[in-house]
Parts: structure tokens; sequence; C-alpha cells
């Protein structure tokens, strides 16, 4: 049956377009349900026979009550196409979990196509929205499934929407909300997953702190989005994200484009009901109120700040752009105007809300009120607010880690109202805290489904006639190729070869795992790939970007086995110099597959000369030449507190803990790395000027730079930082008789830097293009397609220059591309953060039953004490010189010098100077261990 559907669009020139459309109507579409004698036998069944109910949802509640509906509890749902189209074009994260609900086949979801049923089609009315064109057609299928099953099972809807539940009944169906089907149930805890609409949402009174000094704040009210809009026109409000300090919850920075700075958000008043990673639009505060406060170490019981012992951060994203005050006068206390714009949050333009892991606030024990208990969650993520629930299952959630969805934030009430979603584990478990750690950094653990394992090649895997007949793939498996990874590394991404040449000249190949032999564009194991966008590396355990027969067999370079590679292999002379540069699809046989250290004893005992040794040193030879040369182009050399843990076999908890040593064959693999990534993206930029996946380092601004200007003066060490060839000899001249001086000193460098991000070429200039790090005009990512998606897309870019593969379509689509480099980025950073959570975590654990004294460098000076880095341990936290909430203090600060004296005596701190700390676990709130360090 033939129908036309018409519609109106805007061109990209603005004018108005009416489209029409044919559309087919079947009458075959299988209702879904298990006895049905009507529909096609062959066809899928998914609801139960047993069924007590079919539910059929609307747009709305699968929009908020998406967690209820992942509940286990709730099966035999109908999910209607033009609910699930609606709810595609309203949240796209919404839709990726319905549809998972959907072909995940342990789950009782069926999805109706009722727009494609000649009986269940609706057409437009004259007059009608399209909000209610929906409604009336998810109740046209309710009715026809209804009709259609029968006495045989109920049928029915579930809406929130009053005047489609109304018109439902009217029209003789079954219609309940949420709530009361819910209640039906019999299941009090599934109560808490409800959402409660925000107009019968109740006051919580008895949550709220009226303590005199914590008075009840009250919010201004969101301006409308007309209203914002013509503001960001005119100038007067600012759009940006929200980043809420990592180490100061009630200061936060918005990027705004429009003035070309970050605008500082501070107190909560001003955030107004912002989540961190919100859109917002910000109004300037008035010029005078620009001001910086004293500074001060916040105090952990305080509810106005809090600063914690965690790792020294690799970046400036994990911290304010500048910190620095411009105050100069030693110990005053006066505010000083600052050169940041300070601002407030007027609108929310995009909700950032996610789940939460935390836990309850201890409380006692309500006694009766029905079984409802309202209570406040305290996320571990300090940056989000306490988000207030109203539960019914309150004794099973005390001390227990849970996960909370926010729903609303009233602007009468101070928290945000949510609801409970699940329960973790018992706080302090370590399986518990490090699914924490995943959860909080949105890492996808979800075991493989079995669409993306089916598109697995079959097992065990071995080279076949096809793959050596391949004329675009070169047999080397006669040349000697090797590997060196960290100990215990599965999954191998890359090997090298080098072989004497006759003409006395060095022939280099990097070999990297050829994963887009396997991993097809478009199939069901690529969109999952794409999605994760990074493996996880956590303390002992490892989160796969791709299923483990590929990672750790399939395509893995194993010694001694026959595997597939993508080659890029350089004639070089003596002196590093490359004289031709050539890419190819091989074939390789890894003969030795050693770690780091394994390679470097190789290296520096002189009495082996086997060949695979030679090969070893004649490579570090050229990568030390190519190392030099890159710091003489302008590359630095930074440092970072990369920390090792020894760890039980059995128990799994840490045995020991230290600084990473990087050694020479570290470095030298990494040489090879960066020179094989510059090589691949010369190429793909060549052939592919507006499609290349491309990687770039953002210069650091003078303000960024500020910190670390302001740290080197206070110790009479002048930084050039007006390039980057400039900041790296500054770096590599600070010297003094400290041997960890200048390490200290790129410590602190590397945190001033902005991070690394991916970009598709089209989108910027080329000037946009440099890598500040590397100090290189183009670099990208090859070397890693096991573990990073970034090289799955360059590996398929440069098959195409190659003409090996044709380009797959997506190349063509520009925002869609953006939308991969985008990604890219949150994931690659999600990863590091839950890299670096995990090894906090771990720190907890190994110092728990471990108080220690240890030696510690000051790296920053505060009012009333300073912030100490402990080299041993990569870790910083503060050391109090007053009694905690004690901000007047005998102490007064130089900023300028950077040191905090007692006046009148001669004692007095200053950055960079050692001293000795004691370093134990405490519990100063409940549920809140920390590491606290003391002054010896």
């Amino acid at each position: 049956m033939l129908q036309s559907k018409s519609f109106v669009k805007k061109t990209k020139q603005g004018r108005i377009q009416k489209v029409v459309r044919e559309h087919y109507l079947r009458d075959d579409i299988y209702c879904g349900f298990a006895p049905c004698s009507t529909c096609d036998a062959a066809a899928e069944r998914k609801l139960d026979a047993a069924a007590a109910a079919i539910l059929v949802v609307d747009t709305n509640v699968v929009l908020h009550q998406i967690d209820l509906l992942e509940n286990p509890a709730i099966e035999d749902v109908v999910l209607l196409s033009v609910v699930l189209d609606e709810v595609k074009n309203k949240n796209l994260a919404v839709f990726n979990r319905i549809k998972a609900l959907c072909t995940n086949k342990a789950r009782r979801f069926y999805v109706f196509a009722n727009e494609q049923h000649r009986d269940t089609y609706v057409k437009d009315m004259v007059g009608e929205s399209s909000n209610d064109r929906n409604d009336r057609a998810i109740r046209v299928a309710a009715r026809w499934y209804q009709s259609h099953l029968g006495a045989t099972v109920k049928v029915l809807l579930i809406t929130n929407d009053r005047d489609n539940k109304r018109k439902a009944i009217e029209e003789g169906l079954n219609a309940e909300t949420v709530e009361s089907y819910v209640r039906s149930l019999a299941q009090p805890g599934l109560l808490d997953l409800v959402v409660v609409p925000t107009s019968g949402d109740v006051t919580m009174e008895d949550v709220e702190d009226h303590r005199p000094s914590k008075k009840k704040v009250i919010y201004s009210e969101h301006k409308p989005m007309s209203e914002i809009t013509s503001g960001l026109r005119c100038g007067i409000y600012h759009q940006g994200k929200l980043r809420v300090n990592r180490y100061n919850p009630f200061e936060a920075y918005v990027g705004s484009e429009s003035i070309g700075d970050e605008i500082v958000i501070r107190g909560r008043s001003n955030m107004n009901r912002a989540f961190d990673g919100d859109i917002v639009a910000v109004e300037l505060l008035p010029q005078d109120q620009w001001h910086e406060s004293k500074s001060f170490i916040a105090d952990d019981d305080e509810e106005e700040e809090e600063e914690d012992v965690h790792l020294a951060p690799n970046s400036a994203d994990d911290a304010p752009r500048n910190t620095s005050s411009t105050q100069s006068t030693v110990g005053s206390s006066a505010p000083s105007v600052s050169s940041r714009p300070l601002g407030r949050v007027v609108g929310i333009i995009k909700r950032n809300w996610n789940s939460y892991c935390g836990s309850l606030q201890p409380m006692p024990m309500p006694a009766g009120s029905g079984g409802v208990a309202h209570a406040l969650f305290v996320s571990k993520d300090r940056r989000i607010p306490k988000i207030r629930i109203q539960t019914r299952q309150l004794e099973n959630l005390v001390n227990k880690r849970i996960v909370v969805a926010v729903d609303s934030w009233d602007v009468l009430s101070r928290y945000p109202s949510g609801h409970y979603v699940r329960t973790i584990g018992d706080i302090g478990d370590k399986e518990t805290e490090t699914e924490v750690v995943l959860i909080e950094n949105d890492i996808n653990t979800r075991p493989f489904s079995t669409q993306v394992l089916a598109c697995l090649p079959p097992l065990p895997w071995t080279l076949s006639s096809e793959d050596l007949a391949n004329p675009n793939r070169q047999d080397l498996r006669h040349v000697r190729v090797f590997s060196v990874d960290p100990p215990g590394c599965r999954d191998i991404d890359d090997a090298l070869h080098c072989t004497l040449l006759p003409n006395g000249n060095f022939e280099v190949g990097v070999h990297i795992a050829d994963v887009t032999n396997f991993v097809h564009p478009g199939t069901p194991l690529d969109e999952e790939a794409a999605q994760r966008g990074t493996s996880v590396y956590l303390v002992g355990q490892r989160i796969d970007m791709l299923p483990k027969p590929l990672t750790e067999d399939v395509c893995s370079l194993r010694a001694d086995v026959e595997r597939l590679a993508f080659s890029v292999i350089w004639e070089m002379t003596p002196d590093a110099d490359i004289i031709s540069t050539r890419y190819t699809k091989s074939v390789i046989k890894s003969c030795a597959a050693m770690s780091y250290v394994e390679a470097q004893a190789r290296m520096d005992d002189s009495r082996l000369v086997d060949p695979l040794t030679v090969d070893l040193r004649n490579l570090n030879s050229l990568a030390k030449i190519m190392r030099q040369r890159r710091c003489d182009r302008g590359a630095l050399t930074l440092a970072s507190a990369e920390v090792k843990f020894e760890i039980d076999s059995e128990t799994h908890d840490p045995l020991d803990i230290g600084i990473y040593q990087i050694r020479e064959a570290n470095q030298m693999i990494e040489e090879f790395m960066l020179a094989a990534n510059i090589s691949v993206a010369e190429k793909i930029l060549k052939h592919f000027p507006l499609c290349s996946l491309l990687r770039r380092h953002p210069s650091p601004t003078k303000e960024m730079l500020e910190p670390l200007l302001r740290t080197a003066s206070s110790v009479g060490l002048n930084l050039d930082v007006s390039s980057s060839k400039a900041l790296a000899e500054s770096l590599d001249n600070a010297k003094t008789n400290d041997p960890y001086f200048n390490k200290l000193i790129r410590i602190l460098a590397t945190r001033c830097m902005t991070q690394a991000v991916y970009f598709c070429s089209g989108d910027l200039t080329f000037s946009e293009y440099y890598h500040y790090g590397l100090a290189a005009s183009l670099y990208t990512h090859f070397t890693s397609p096991i573990r990073r998606y970034a090289d799955v897309v360059v590996h398929r870019l440069l098959a195409a220059a190659l003409d090996i593969a044709k380009l797959p379509p997506i190349f063509q689509d520009g925002p869609q591309l953006t939308g991969i480099a985008d990604n890219l980025n949150y994931r690659h950073r999600n990863a590091q953060m839950a890299s670096r959570a995990s090894v906090e975590l771990h720190t907890l654990i190994y110092f728990r039953t471990r108080p220690t004294d240890t030696e510690a460098r000051i790296v920053k000076v505060k009012a009333n004490g300073f912030i100490v880095f402990v080299p041993k341990f990569g870790i910083e936290g503060p050391i109090y010189l007053t009694p905690k909430g004690d901000k007047g203090g005998d102490w007064v600060v130089d900023e300028v010098h950077q040191r905090v004296t007692k006046p009148g005596t001669n004692i007095s701190y200053a950055v960079l100077q050692t001293v000795r700390i004691h370093m134990e676990v405490v519990e100063p709130q409940p549920h809140r261990p920390k590491l606290q360090l003391t002054l010896i």
C-alpha cells in the first residue's frame, strides 16, 4: 500500500521547500508476541506468553525513565518506531541505551514499526502539532495491539502525560502512569528508580541544612532560550562549556570564544545550578568585581572549598588555566584587581547530567514516614553537588556505593533532586571502588555483544595462501623483526627491524598490527570500537577496545608466529637522515618479544654480539641522533610522575609503589614510533587534505605558563617561553646541585600544557596543525591500532592513499568525521583520568597499612600552608601550617618570592624546598578516606 508523505524543510540558502515522499505501508509486520497465531510463524518472538501485560511506552517515559526500563524487572515492552525516532532526535545517549535493550537477546523489548504498518500508520491532521500527532500514533498502535491480541494478554499504555492518558482511557485503552504501574509490581525498591515529575516534586525540608551559617541558597531563574540567543548575538552573554575545578568545586571556568578568554565563575550562586560539562550562557560581572582573594589551602571538612591529596596533574586541563594572583604585597590580604574576567551563569544551553557514584550522607534512620526516607547523596566526584533523593530501602543503601541520576534542580532548593539507580557494592571494597572509577569516567565495561563477536575471524586464525598471494602485501617473514614493550604486554601493536645495507645505510622498518584487515568499516565490531575509542589501562586490569581474540592473539605481533602488519620502511644513513620512505601491507614473523628491561640489558651487556643485540644497538644509535635533532628543533622533554605498582598475584593488592623508570630502550622505541606517525601524517595529508585525522598540541598561552614562570623566578631561574625551542633550551639549562631539581621543573612545566587533541584536517588551517610538544608541523597516530581507534581510522586513510583499499564513505561526511574526533578526545581523556584514579585508589590501599615518613618538595605556597609533591610516590597534597579553619594565622605569604614566613622568627618555607613529611590514611569525613600529609 502506497501513501504520500509531505513535509517542509529549509534549504542551505534559507528557502522553505516542500518535500513529498512515497511511504510504503505493509500488513505483514509481526507483533512480537510469542503465542500469536495470526502473524508469520517464522518472525521474531520477544514478548513472553506468560507476561502479565504488554507495555506500550510513550516517548517521555523512554527519555526520563531509562534507568527504570533498564532494570530486569521491567519486561515485555513494545517500542514503537515513532517513539524511537523521537528519542533519537531528542537525546542520542538515551537512544543508544534503549537500542541496546532492544538488541539484547536476554531482554524482552520488541521494536514495532508502527509507521510502516497499514493499520497503525496515522496521517497528519490539519492544525495538529507533531507532538499531538505522535501521541495519537502511540494510542492507535496500543489499540491495534489490544485488538490484535484480544483477550490473550492485557495491553497497557504507560504515560505520564495527563492529556495522553485521559484520551487513551476515553478511547477504551488501559493506561497508567509510570508510578502507578511500578506500585502494582509490589517491589518497593523499584519505586526508587522512578523519576518524579518536577511539578509533583516533594519538598524535602528535613534534608535542608538550617544552621545559621549555612542559609538556604535561592538561585536566579534561568533565562529563556529566546533571550539567551538574543543576548549571545548582541554580545551581552557568552557561551561556553563549564569546567568545574577538580580540586575546588566552588570555582569553575567557561572558555569563551567571543571574548577569547576564560571566564571565572566563583561560588555556587554564580554557577546557578550548572553542572560540570554543561554548555552555559554567562554574563560578565562588573569589572570592579574582578578581584582575587587571598589564597588559602581549603579545609577538607569545609563545605565552601575542598582540596585533597592527589596525583600530580599532567596538564592544565586538570586545574585552572591560571591560578596565580597578581598580589605582590608581602602579607597583604587586600584584594587586588585581576586581569581575568569574572561572570555568572544566566542560562543552561545544554545539560550534561549523568549518573554519579557515591554514597548517602550518614543520617539517623527515620521512624515511620510511610517507608519513604529523604536522604542526601554525596558524589565521589567533588565537582558534583550533593543530590537529594527519596528511597524506600534506606537500610540497604547505608555504607554502600550507589549510582544516582539527576532529575531536576528547583530554584528554591540548595540541592538538585535525583533518583537511585543501582547499588555497586560495599564502600572501601577494592572491586567496588574500581567500578566507581570506571562509571565516573564513562568507561564501557559491557561484554562484547554476539553481533560484535560474530565479526571476528574463525579461530584459531592462521595465515592463508590468499594473504600471501595478495600483490599489495609484501612477505617480510625473512626479516629479523622484534618487539620491545612493557613487561607482561600481551596486546603488542608494534615491532621493528634494522638491517645494515651494502651501501652502509640502514633499512629500518616499523611494523604495526594490521587491525583493519579484521575490523571492517560499518560493521558492529567497527562501531563498537569507534564508540569505545581506546583501551583503558588500570592498575592490574585492562578494558579492551577490541575483543581479546584480536588484541591478544590474531592482531598481536607475538614472537614466533606469522602476523599481518602495516609497515613504514625507511632507508636511513648512519646519521639518521631519511633517504627514502615506503609504506606497505606486510607479513612478518617476530623473532623476539622483549620487555624494556630485557632490551636494555642486551644493549648494556658488552659480551653480547648476536645479530638481535646488534640490531638493538644500531636502532639505539639512530634514535639518539633523531632525539637530539627533535630537541634541537624545539621538542620538549617534559616529565610526569608515572607510578608503578608491584601487585600481589593472589590478593591483587599493591605490595610496593614507586616512580616508573624510563630507560634508553623506552626512548628508542618512542623515537621510531614518533617518526612513523609523522611519516604517515605527511602521506595521508598529501592525498586527503580535507579529511585526514591528525593530532595537534596547541601552544600554551603566557597566562597558562605564569605559575611555572613565577616558581622559576622565585628561585632565580629565568625561563624563556617565547617558543617551544626557547622553553626546551631553558629547561635544559635549569640545573643546580640538586639532582631532582630539573625533573621537578619539567613536571611543573608539563602541567602548564594543554592536552594534545585529534582533529579533522578540513576543520583547521595548516598553521593550526602544529604539535607544540613535539615541535612538529604534522602529527597523527598510526602505531597503536589495537588499543586506539584513531589509529584504525589513519590505517584506512593510508591504505586508500596507497590505492590498496577504497576510502570508506564516512570520509566524505565532514560533520561525522568531526564527531569521531570529538569522541576520541573525550574517550582518550576519560581513559587517562580513569588510569590516574586507579593509581590513586591503589595508593590509598597501599598506605592504609603503611604510615610512612618521606621527603617532599614544596611546589606552591599559600597563606596558611603549602602544597608539596612527593617524588618517590608521584603524589601531591596540602601541608597546613595553621590549625584547620584558622584563616587568620601567624604566617605571611610573599607571592613574588613564593615564600611563607612566620613573623618574628627565622622560620620560613619556600617553593622547591625539601621538607620531611609523614603520610597516613585518615577518614575525616565518613566514607571519604584520604591520604593526610603532615610536616615532621
